[in-house]
């Protein structure tokens, strides 16, 4: 601060010399911008110099905090700082309430406002630099060739953003979003099947099969009435085949061994597309159409196909409409209606004669399998045609802006499909999405030759790609005891043992319900209000409903349930849970899988002290046992050693004593004299090992060979450290002591 205070001086004495030049001072004080940065500068680094002299958090700052005068001190001085921090950000228009004394939110809000303040601080410090190096920021930016601005929605549906140039008023469009819709899957013949057991292909019939269709999954009438997971089930236990089969992909053979023609490796002749005013299109929803629509598509050479889904209303989504394009006509078929009559569609999905092009197909495999039982052969995914030739976007809408020229229209990308009948908004929205795709197909084409230099390597790799997206199986999602824990992997919580519980009694309480009433998981409870739930614990019902925003109809409905189960979770143990520990091996690498097989082949020694505890008493009863046969053989060879002496010093023999004859009591003061002299020098014991080959180790029975072995080696080296601490090992052969 002195140095700082100098520099000032020394600028005011200069100007103060210099009387000419004050008016023309860039700011009061300093005559040039210079002359202010070094100021600046001297301060800030005076500051910085200054804060890393306090005293740091810890000891240090603990024992200068316990002296009143600090404490004083350091409340004035925090006082004075934010009320200059307040009258900066209050210049700069920022919310300047710094003086929050509570003590759980006050340090985050002002940190808070802090960072905000920055933000716009640093903000306007960026552009008037701009405007001072003359760079116009109202400019647009420059894009690469091919890049496609995003457009700015007013709204999400309702509104479309018109051009403020040109000076038309907004466009406003009908909501296109219903709450009243009546559930279509109260019309479908088949119910839906969201039971907890793996997914069976629905396919009954297999055209243009190379390999015939497994007998398990043909038609049962006596199986009807039953899941088809467990029909299937039933009747593989009843014929005694492989699971395998059962689950496998019904085309897998037919795709493995495709071969594909010359022409479709070959630089193509692009064929233009009609004008949409110019080209018919259908509405499907009868048998009698769809049947008509089999047999055009079975008479060309490639078609495309879009799908439409719907997936907030019901626990493993429907799909809503159907989208399929010729050369010459379109389509939109009505999945809802003819859900049960579709598979007839498989004589040309599966045809390898035919091309069928999708766009990003990965998810428009799996509903065909799951609600329409449709196989796609000989596939062409202008995704991954993008991909490969590295297109910077590739989503849909820029590939028809790229090649086209047209610009698509995805407000209804969102949108409720079940709605019927069909907006015409969101009828020409779908139209599209499949008009302009075999264009864009042969484009696609024309492109990977070119950037292949005249080889075919590049149309290989995407229909590879292609071949292994239509190979993709649909899998049911299944509950397990586990199921929780990917989910709370990916929110990062640290939660405590009723924490923990609660987020594993509601995880479950949610995938059971959504099952029940075909809803999604989502729709029941979000996941960010159970994560809520499960981080405050609310003792009464209405912290519950306190706790989503809004509240879901289904928890309102089940709130006594969910209190039960957070009443359940707020009596476990309360402890710190290490989440940071637990991995799953099934998201390990191969690297991390070996690590941890390497890692649990060492043995654990804690193991061995457990079986050392529960062994203890038992090792150590059999010391206490040899050290009392050990004491008593003593005392006894003493009793007969006194005996054996005679007054004279010498030994007499024993002889039988005569009938009458008492025996003599021994003399007190020699037995004491003697035992006085043993315990001076013990002669050395002799005595027979006890032979562990007639116990009964049935006692041990359950526990580990080596953690015995180990055990026994520690009692042995312990029991002669008298003799040199010589080591002492087992093995697990018979003694031949």
């Amino acid at each position: 601060m002195d140095s700082s205070n100098s520099n000032k001086q020394n600028n005011n004495q200069s100007l103060n010399e210099d009387p000419a030049g004050v008016d023309n001072e860039f700011y009061p004080g300093f005559k040039d911008v210079d002359a202010f940065v070094k100021y600046g500068l001297g301060t800030v680094v005076a500051a910085t110099k200054a804060s890393a002299s306090l005293p740091q958090v810890g000891d240090e700052y603990d024992l200068y905090r316990s002296f009143p005068g600090f404490q004083e001190f350091c409340e004035t001085q925090g006082d004075g700082l934010l009320h200059c921090m307040s009258q900066i950000m209050h210049h700069h228009g920022c919310r300047a309430h710094m003086r929050d004394r509570n003590k759980l939110t006050g340090l985050e809000e002002r940190f808070d406002l802090v960072v905000d303040a920055n933000d716009v601080i640093l903000e306007k410090v960026g552009i008037l630099l701009d405007d001072a190096a003359g760079v116009n920021r109202s400019q647009q930016p420059v894009m690469p060739a091919g890049f496609q601005p995003p457009k700015i929605v007013v709204s999400s549906w309702n509104r479309k953003g018109g051009d403020s140039g040109s000076g038309r008023s907004s466009e406003t469009f009908r909501l296109l979003q219903a709450k009243n819709v009546t559930r279509p899957q109260l019309k479908f013949r088949e119910k839906v099947d969201n039971s907890n057991t793996p997914f069976t292909p629905k396919i009954i019939v297999k055209p243009n099969a190379r390999k015939p269709l497994p007998s398990c999954k043909s038609q049962r009438p006596e199986d009807l009435d039953v899941p088809a997971a467990l029909a299937d089930f039933i009747h593989q236990q009843r014929t005694q085949e492989h699971v395998e089969d059962m689950f496998a992909h019904p085309y897998q053979y037919e795709l493995d061994h495709l071969a594909l023609p010359e022409n479709l490796l070959s630089k193509p002749e692009p064929q233009m597309y009609k004008p949409l005013a110019e080209t018919k299109c259908s509405f499907i929803d009868n048998l009698e159409d769809l049947v008509a629509v089999n047999e055009k598509l079975t008479k060309t050479s490639e078609f495309a196909v879009d799908l439409e889904h719907h997936s907030y209303r019901s626990f493993l989504g429907i799909t809503c409409l159907m989208q399929i394009s010729t050369r010459d006509e379109d389509f939109i078929i009505d999945t809802l209606e003819l859900r049960s009559e579709l598979y007839i569609l498989n004589e040309a999905f599966t045809d390898p004669a035919i091309v069928k092009v999708f766009h990003g197909a990965d998810s428009d495999i799996e509903w065909l399998q799951k609600d329409l039982g449709l196989y796609i052969v000989n596939m062409f995914d202008t995704h991954q045609a993008s991909r490969t030739l590295n297109l910077g976007r590739h989503s849909l809408d820029h590939l028809l802006k790229l090649f086209c020229n047209v610009d698509s229209d995805k407000r209804y990308q969102l949108a409720d499909w079940r709605i019927r009948p069909l907006p015409d908004e969101m009828f020409q929205y779908a139209r599209a999405d499949t008009h302009y795709l075999l264009y864009v197909y042969d484009r696609l084409r024309v492109d990977l030759w070119e950037v292949g230099n005249g080889q075919p390597a590049l149309l290989q790799m995407v229909w590879h790609k292609s071949k292994d997206i239509s190979l993709k199986k649909y899998m049911k999602p299944l509950f397990t005891d586990d199921s929780y824990m990917d989910l709370l992997r990916k929110q990062k919580k640290a939660f405590n043992t009723q924490q923990l519980t609660a987020f594993r009694l509601l995880y479950g309480w949610r995938d059971k319900l959504a099952r029940q009433e075909d809803e999604s998981t989502g729709y029941v409870l979000p996941n960010h209000m159970m994560i809520k739930i499960s981080d405050i614990l609310p003792k009464e019902p209405q912290g519950i409903i306190a706790c989503c925003n809004p509240v879901p109809p289904l928890v309102r409905q089940q709130i006594n349930e969910l209190h039960i189960l957070v009443q359940q979770a707020r009596e476990m143990p309360l402890l710190k849970v290490r989440h940071d520990t637990v991995k799953d091996p099934g998201h390990l690498t191969v690297a991390q899988q070996k690590a941890c097989r390497v890692v649990e082949s060492f043995q654990n020694p804690f193991r061995m002290v457990r079986c050392i505890d529960l062994f203890s008493h038992f090792f150590r009863a059999i010391r206490k046992h040899f050290q009392f046969c050990a004491g008593k053989f003593s005392l006894h060879c003493l009793h007969f050693h006194q005996e054996s002496i005679k007054p004279g010093g010498t030994k007499r023999e024993r002889v039988a004593s005569e009938t009458g004859e008492s025996t003599p009591k021994p003399n007190k003061k020699l037995m004491k004299a003697a035992e006085k002299k043993n315990e001076d020098s013990t002669p050395p014991l002799v005595f027979k090992p006890y032979d562990y080959s007639q116990s009964d180790f049935k006692v041990f029975a359950g526990t580990q060979p080596h953690v015995f072995v180990y055990v026994l080696s520690d009692f042995a080296q312990k029991s002669n450290a008298c003799a040199g601490n010589r080591s002492m090992s087992f093995f697990g052969g018979k003694s031949e002591r």
